[in-house]
């Protein structure tokens, strides 16, 4: 069996080691010149740098599996560090959250309720909700009682002063989409993950290497050390259809003839190529109701003694929303602080030099005793993914497509298919997973 994965991001690779793990023979189609699609590193100067601040649970339960699976300590490329969120605010006293080591969900009721910085009121409010967010009996399915987080929190009676502080940051960190519109549904199942099942689920993972050494170089080695193929700068222009089946694909330059094609690329890419063909009209017009969010990331650079307490600081009341420091995790870029802006605002609309002197500006009133960046803020790298993720919307999973086509052959992977998930790099790894077995297991049966 001949199996061509046409994307090398995070789906299409998960979905291509795992089928080269059952000694399946993989060809991976890049576009691009390089893999790893939104969670890839790039080149400034001397240095790489991400095309995107990500950061890692404990709970990605498939992408370590993967990690394993390919022979890569998770030690070498990731540093695990248990939770403890600080929150800064140039108006407010720091808000700081820590689970203590204790079995899960106990670490969690515990680390709110000695939360400092938060009212004893606002600590109570969140223990209910805490513990709705646990009960097993949570209908997380039903896409028709799916409500809005913003709603979700008013029927908890939450305060506004917790919403402000707690909830919405962690729903923008974790949808990339607006409280008033994000489905409860998806975040609900996220934070179930995190804190109900073990307590080193909430582990935040930050990456030791740059994000192309964490999974896409380790994959390419794998697929190519299990006889599989990966060719770059192959664009996919035409899907090779007969007989209701699949048969392969046509490139810019070649058709490459396959007995499953696996589309591993964005739902506006796979519109293009399933339009053509009437089969997946159901299909197109639901991937044209997804909606997408942006993700803004600046760098600056400050001078190589500056430091933050910590690999990640959350910043309120300010545009930008959380700071990295690429110097504190094993990236040895020292001064390096990598700011990351969620989800759609005015931020938009500001030009490079506006909106790297508001950041810059914002660090200067949270850490007053940093000296100025090295750099002016002309100088400054953004990288703006307008499409950043899908828009995790209420009634999202009425959209979100399962990965068998209905055509004999044809599949899909992508973090916007039917997962459960947001768009994270776990609901990536999952699709591509998820997708490979599917094939398998039809392939088996119809075999």
């Amino acid at each position: 069996m001949h199996v061509i994965v046409t994307g090398g991001g995070w789906a299409g690779l998960a979905a291509a080691v795992e089928l080269s793990s059952r000694g399946i023979c993989v060809t991976v189609l890049e576009a691009a010149p390089q893999l790893g699609g939104r969670a890839r590193h790039v080149s400034h100067g001397h240095q790489l740098i991400d095309n995107g601040q990500h950061l890692l649970l404990g709970a990605y339960r498939d992408t370590l599996r993967l990690l394993r699976l390919m022979g890569v300590p998770e030690t070498t490329v990731l540093q695990r560090q248990p939770l403890h969120l600080l929150l800064k605010s140039p108006r407010q006293p720091d808000v700081r959250i820590r689970c203590p080591t204790l079995p899960a969900p106990l670490h969690l009721i515990m680390g709110l309720v000695r939360a400092e910085g938060l009212t004893m009121v606002d600590r109570l409010a969140a223990l209910p909700l805490c513990r709705s967010i646990l009960a097993a009996g949570f209908r997380e399915n039903n896409t028709a009682r799916d409500i809005s987080v913003a709603t979700w929190l008013a029927r908890h009676k939450q305060p506004p002063t917790l919403i402000r502080i707690l909830w919405q940051p962690l729903c923008l960190a974790i949808l990339n989409t607006p409280l008033e519109s994000a489905s409860s549904q998806v975040f609900v199942r996220v934070l179930r993950d995190a804190f109900a099942r073990q307590r080193d689920d909430s582990d935040l993972l930050f990456s030791r290497v740059d994000l192309g050494s964490v999974f896409p170089t380790p994959a390419q080695h794998f697929i190519e050390a299990h006889g599989g193929t990966i060719m770059l700068n192959q664009r996919v222009k035409r899907l090779h259809l007969h007989d209701k089946a699949v048969h392969g694909v046509i490139t810019t330059h070649q058709e490459i003839h396959a007995d499953h094609v696996i589309l591993a690329i964005p739902p506006v890419a796979c519109q293009r190529l399933l339009e053509p063909h009437a089969e997946f009209h159901s299909i197109t017009q639901r991937l044209a109701r997804i909606h997408h969010e942006p993700i803004c990331t600046v760098y600056v650079q400050y001078p190589s003694h500056v430091k933050l307490e910590m690999p990640m600081i959350g910043l309120l009341d300010t545009t930008s929303q959380w700071v990295f420091d690429r110097g504190l995790y094993g990236i040895e870029q020292a001064g390096l602080m990598a700011v990351v802006i969620s989800g759609p605002g005015e931020h938009m609309a500001l030009n490079n030099h506006a909106l790297s002197t508001c950041v810059v500006n914002e660090l200067s009133q949270i850490f007053p005793d940093w000296p100025t960046p090295v750099h002016d803020a002309a100088s400054a790298v953004i990288i703006r993914e307008k499409r950043a993720t899908f828009s995790c919307q209420t009634g999202i999973g009425s959209l979100r497509p399962t990965s068998a086509l209905p055509i004999r052959g044809a599949w899909l992977a992508g973090d916007y298919t039917d997962t459960g998930y947001p768009a994270t790099l776990e609901g990536a790894v999952r699709s591509g997973v998820q997708c490979a077995r599917a094939l398998l297991d039809q392939d088996n049966v119809s075999g």
